[in-house]
Order: C-alpha cells, then sequence, then structure tokens
C-alpha cells in the first residue's frame, strides 16, 4: 500500500527544470513514495525516472501530458500507462512529429520576439539550451539570461502568452482523437487541471471518454476541489492530484511544489488498482 503521490511532474524532457534523479530526490525528500513522470508530449525520460525510483523505493508511473485542443481551447490530457506499450512505434512516430513542430514553433518565436519586440536571441543557443526540445520557459529564460531586465512572469504575460504577436500555437490534435490514441497503448487517460479550461463546462468535458480528473490541484480552491471530486462521482471517474511541478521557483506561481497536494488513502488506493487491474 502507497502513503502519498504526486501524479504530475515533469522533467527537463519537456519543459521541467530537473533531471529524472533530482526529481526523485526531491520527491524522496518530500516523503512520496508513488509518482508520475507527466512530461509534455514525450516519454524520453520515463525510463530513467524508474531506474532512478527503484533505487530510492519510490515507485515510478510512466505517464505524459498530451497537447490536445477543443472549442479552440487548448485541453492537456495525462496519461499514465499500465505498461511499456508507451514505447509502440507508432506512437513514438507520433511524438517524434510532435517534436519536430515543437523545434520549428521555437525558431518562428524567436524570430517573432525580433520583429514585435526588438528582443533578439541565438536560436541556435536557445535549443542547445533545451537539448533539443523547446518550450516556452526555455526561451523565457533565454530572455534573461540574454540580459533583459524583465521578471518571469512579465516576459509569459506580455511576449509569451496566447494573445502575444510572437506566440506560435503548437501541434494539437483534437481532444477526442488524444484519448483515443493514449488508450490504444494501455494507459489510463485523466483530463488535466479542469480548472484553467475556460470556454467549456466541466460537464461537456466529461462527457469524452476519460478514466479520470485531476481534481487535486495547487491553485484549486477549496470550492472547486469539492466540485469537482463531486463532479467525478457523478460520471464514475476516479480522481488524482498533481503539483504539475516544473522546477523550484519562486517566479513560478503557475504551479505547485512536489508533493504540495495529495489524495486520501481511499483515493490513492483506487488509482492504483486502476492501474494494475
Amino acid at each position: 500500500m502507497y502513503n502519498r503521490g504526486d501524479f504530475h511532474l515533469h522533467t527537463n524532457a519537456s519543459d521541467g527544470k530537473l533531471s529524472p534523479k533530482e526529481l526523485i530526490h526531491e520527491a524522496s525528500l518530500n516523503g512520496l513514495d508513488i509518482i508520475a513522470i507527466t512530461d509534455h508530449d514525450t516519454t524520453l525520460n520515463v525510463e530513467e525516472g524508474i531506474r532512478e525510483g527503484i533505487n530510492n523505493n519510490i515507485r515510478v508511473i510512466p505517464g505524459i501530458e498530451l497537447s490536445t485542443v477543443h472549442n479552440n481551447e487548448s485541453i492537456h490530457i495525462l496519461g499514465y500507462f499500465k505498461d511499456d506499450e508507451y514505447k509502440n512505434l507508432d506512437f513514438q512516430n507520433f511524438l517524434k512529429d510532435i517534436e519536430d513542430s515543437r523545434v520549428f514553433r521555437g525558431r518562428k518565436i524567436v524570430e517573432n520576439l525580433d520583429l514585435f519586440f526588438k528582443i533578439k536571441l541565438d536560436y541556435q543557443k536557445v535549443l542547445d539550451q533545451a537539448k533539443g526540445v523547446i518550450a516556452r520557459p526555455h526561451i523565457a529564460k533565454a530572455i534573461i539570461d540574454a540580459g533583459y531586465k524583465y521578471d518571469w512572469n512579465y516576459i509569459f504575460d506580455t511576449f509569451l502568452s496566447n494573445d502575444s504577436p510572437a506566440y506560435v500555437h503548437i501541434k494539437r490534435i483534437p481532444t477526442a482523437d488524444g484519448i483515443s490514441l493514449l488508450k490504444k497503448v494501455n494507459a489510463l487517460v485523466v483530463l488535466a487541471h479542469p480548472v484553467l479550461i475556460k470556454k467549456t463546462s466541466i460537464d461537456e468535458m466529461l462527457g469524452f471518454d476519460f478514466d479520470g480528473i485531476e481534481a487535486v490541484y495547487p491553485i484549486n480552491t477549496k470550492k472547486q476541489k469539492s466540485l469537482l471530486k463531486a463532479k467525478a462521482k457523478e460520471y464514475n471517474k476516479f480522481v488524482t492530484a498533481g503539483s504539475d511541478f516544473h522546477g523550484i521557483s519562486t517566479s513560478d506561481t503557475g504551479h505547485g511544489l512536489v508533493g504540495c497536494v495529495s489524495l486520501s488513502n481511499e483515493e490513492l488506493a483506487i488509482f492504483v488498482n486502476k492501474l494494475e487491474s
């Protein structure tokens, strides 16, 4: 029986700051015995995470956070793999296509920052720092490292937000297709941070074939958490808890620290049983 878990964690395979080894160390310090690595659109660090977890008596669930779109809005899906089907060649080729699109997107955002805001960055340096997978945090860091006197939140709000002229959408598939894709590789599929979804009601979202819902999330109010748990019960979904950890940073107000949210013993047991059934 597991005691405490965090099921939404990022590493430096996508837009997190820590390696799998560093992340496992952080989980151990915070008393976790089960976690999931859920990088954006990649499983690159899953194997290393599993090995590090074994060495530290922490179970690491192989996972992913898949980018999809519904109602012209970004919908993130958490996939928790029951076995190693995530290594399926077709699935990995799909993820490689997304990675390639991110590289193109990163170059275009860097070009647009110069065009619209006169912010000049060395794209190759950004790419090297990101180790080939560019996300907005890598670009934000590059802006700061280049000497521009903006803080992290200002950069995201002004230069890298969805409304910025420099912004470029990532490659996304319809939410229904993302759910189907993950289920084909034997994953449990969970709606990530529903509190961030603005254009679509929770009832409409739970009409999709989700297995669960991330009802416990750092920025949720008590009222929101209670509502989401009630909706999960109404629609016969299990619940998960995730910090959405990206890195230890006082300027990152949108995500939590490792283990800052958790499930009850009963909720945790239900989730683990679903993984093992």
